[in-house]
């Protein structure tokens, strides 16, 4: 299920919610989007594993982990960081990886440079056997696809449609499914203009821009405006937002109205993508820096 909830704010315009975290408890908004057509093409080639990448915090690994188990298939997470092999037990996220039955193989950053080299999946073909490879954040043309399902004809009526961005994959497909009178903001989690050639690859459309004011800092990092936004829209909205893509998100767009970005009576629809699995870890991180947590984790 997901829910649409509207606000209508002093400045005219109107800012809808699409609560795409509420499709799965664990494999939750723009993730449960990019498996859906993935895992119906892993059974058609008769796969027995997901092999897939990510970082000590990914939602995407989460959600591979609980989708394989799902659907009882075998999954390897090839993790970003050699120094995690032994902490295991300290990360949530990875602890609940494991705990759904992903095998989790460490390496290092270096080598983890080199996950898209076909040797280096050649060499994994070679340790591991046969698997169906997603790649690190699941964006390919399959996710894509599945992200194009995000918008529906009951949202031809909005102006904007905003979204978080981390490797491209939903935008994209926001992209190629919006109307051609509206036009679709990224918000990356990340620093640098790389993301523009990433997204191009897999869309025609121009209807699109990346704002890159709202990262604070690059991808996990947060500060306490954020960390503050974040309890206070849980407080107002009952909301949950995550420091990673939706907070920095969401702190974007409500700027931007507040500085008159958008045209009087605009409406904007905000794609609430999920993530929300990484909050737990993200607090013990602020824990032992002695800042403020995020109160707003259901």
């Amino acid at each position: 299920m997901n829910q649409l909830i509207t606000f209508h704010l002093p400045s005219s315009v109107s800012v809808t919610v699409k609560r795409d975290d509420l499709i799965h408890p664990f494999v939750s908004g723009n993730k449960f989007r990019k498996l859906k057509y993935n895992l119906l093409e892993a059974k058609k080639e008769n796969k027995q594993t997901l092999l897939t990448f990510g970082g000590a915090f990914s939602n995407h690994i989460a959600a591979v982990a609980y989708a394989a188990k799902e659907n009882g298939l075998q999954s390897i997470g090839i993790i970003r960081g050699d120094e995690l092999r032994d902490k295991i037990i300290q990360n949530p996220t990875l602890q609940f990886a494991q705990d759904c039955g992903m095998q989790l193989e460490f390496i290092t950053r270096e080598a983890y440079r080199d996950k898209n080299e076909p040797t280096f999946i050649a060499s994994l073909q070679k340790q591991f056997g046969d698997f169906y490879l997603v790649p690190e954040g699941g964006t390919n043309d399959l996710a894509i696809k599945g992200c194009e399902e995000i918008l529906t004809n009951e949202d031809a009526a909005f102006d904007y449609i905003c979204c978080a961005v981390g490797t491209g994959g939903t935008i994209s497909g926001l992209i190629n499914s919006a109307l051609p009178h509206q036009k679709v903001l990224g918000f990356p989690a990340l620093k640098g203009d790389f993301l523009q050639d990433e997204i191009r690859i897999f869309v025609q459309n121009q209807n699109w821009e990346l704002i890159t004011d709202y990262h604070f800092g690059g991808y996990g990092k947060v500060n306490e405006v954020l960390i503050a936004f974040i309890n206070e829209f849980f407080k107002e909205t009952k909301i949950p937002l995550d420091p990673i893509y939706t907070g920095k998100l969401f702190f974007g767009v409500m700027n931007m109205i507040e500085d008159n970005y958008f045209p009087p009576q605009s409406k904007i629809m905000l794609i609430h993508t999920g993530g929300l699995q990484g909050i737990q870890g993200m607090n013990n991180k602020l824990r032992n820096k002695h800042l403020p947590i995020i109160d707003s984790h259901v």
